[in-house]
């Protein structure tokens, strides 16, 4: 029988805001990733091929299960959402259609456009 693994209760609701608030599957955020680093210096011989921060850390996580969070894991999960929280709230007058603002909630794996 396997051994069921706890998380501690504050981790569950940051794991629950965190993939509430970043809303792309992994597969579209590393795809936006890799468009926004296909410029003419981008792509090096990184073998993350040079995906830029924080995207890449978001992406990894999107990768994980809970019981494989690192401390490291927990403090990207909490910027992100503060982060992603303060864009939304200084939403500009624009809104989606403001591109600035929309790139950097999507760097962040929020596409304002996806309603949940």
């Amino acid at each position: 029988m396997a051994r069921q693994q706890r998380v501690e209760p504050e981790v569950e609701r940051l794991w629950q805001d965190f993939h509430s608030r970043v809303n792309v599957t992994s597969e579209q955020l590393r795809s936006w990733l890799l468009t926004q680093g296909s410029g003419e210096q981008a792509f090096g011989a990184d073998p993350d091929l040079g995906l830029p921060e924080p995207g890449r850390r978001i992406l990894a996580i999107l990768g994980k299960r809970k019981v494989d969070l690192t401390g490291d894991d927990i403090q990207v999960m909490r910027e992100t959402v503060g982060e992603i929280q303060d864009l939304m709230d200084t939403r500009p007058p624009g809104g989606v259609t403001d591109e600035d603002w929309r790139r950097a909630l999507l760097d962040l794996g929020h596409d304002p456009l996806i309603e949940r």
